[in-house]
Formats: C-alpha cells, sequence, structure tokens
C-alpha cells in the first residue's frame, strides 16, 4: 500500500491562537502528528509514503527528512494555494497501485483504520475514501459521489451537497 499526507496548510488558525509549533508537529499523546500517522502506516503494510509540506514549514521539513525508514520517504516541498493542489502534486510521488491519502491532522483509531485499509486491499475497485459533510477547513478538497457512492469527481470549491475526503 502506498500513503499520501497532505502537510502543506499555513496552520493559521493555530498561529491566531498563539502556538508557534507548526501543526504537523503537535503532539497528541506525546507523539507528533505527522509520526503517529507514519507509525500507523508502516504497521498497515506501507511499501511508499509521500508527504507535501508547504515552502515555509522549514521545522517540518527538516524533521522529515530526518527520518530513518525501512520503506521510501517521498517529500515534496511546494506552497499550494489548496488541497486539490497539493493532492495534484503528490500524484507524480505515488507508485502505481493501491493508495492511501491522508491529511496530517486526520485523526481515527488505529485499530479501525486497520480494517479500512484492510477492506480497501481486498476489493476491486480504483480507490476507496472516507468522507464527511462537516466542513472545517481553511482550504479543503471536496469530493462528489454518485447513487453508488462512488466518486464522480474532486473540487477545490464547494457545491451543493459537498463531502470532504476524511485524511
Amino acid at each position: 500500500m502506498n500513503y499520501a499526507i497532505i502537510a502543506a496548510g499555513e496552520g493559521s488558525r493555530l498561529v491566531s491562537e498563539g502556538l508557534s509549533t507548526p501543526k504537523p508537529l503537535i503532539k497528541l499523546n506525546g507523539e507528533p502528528m505527522i509520526d503517529r500517522l507514519i507509525r500507523i502506516f508502516l504497521k498497515n503494510r506501507a511499501e511508499t509514503i509521500s508527504i507535501i509540506v508547504n515552502e515555509e514549514m522549514t521545522e517540518v521539513y527538516q524533521h522529515l527528512k530526518g527520518l530513518n525508514l525501512p520503506i521510501p520517504l517521498h517529500l515534496v516541498r511546494k506552497s499550494t494555494p489548496s488541497s486539490m493542489h497539493s493532492f495534484a502534486e503528490l500524484a507524480s510521488t505515488i507508485n502505481t497501485g493501491k493508495f492511501c491519502l491522508t491529511t496530517v491532522d486526520t485523526i481515527f483509531r488505529e485499530d479501525e483504520f486497520s480494517h479500512y485499509i484492510t477492506a480497501f486491499e481486498n476489493i476491486t475497485s480504483d480507490g476507496l475514501m472516507a468522507v464527511t459533510d462537516y466542513i472545517d477547513d481553511e482550504k479543503p478538497l471536496y469530493v462528489n459521489v454518485d447513487n453508488d457512492l462512488r466518486i464522480t469527481d474532486y473540487k477545490d470549491q464547494a457545491y451543493e451537497n459537498a463531502l470532504l475526503p476524511i485524511g
């Protein structure tokens, strides 16, 4: 399984609340959010991990460059106008085969994530994406689905009945 993380946001809401730590390095239970995702991906048969960070996130970029992973880590350092653009930048780094795309601030139970990945590995569809209608992001990536819940397109602007990928 190939994994990709969008960690290219500005974290403007956190900065406005007085936090100076970049969002990917904020700790949950003593572990930086981005490290938590990488650890969980490694537990779930990761073959590669691709991550995009914006050009201003020097601390995050250096942190990731310092990791010693047993699999290839593809880092993209580029500021993009939206999650849709970040996804497009990551696309060229993702190997053929199935991949899981998430944002750095996605929170889930590890055991549920393992079941999700196993289900994805065992279906013949091109992809599987958890989505929500809850929107709390400055520059979200929206998806549109048909009546069978198949994704028909991605958008970087809201539209009627928009859904957002979870992770």
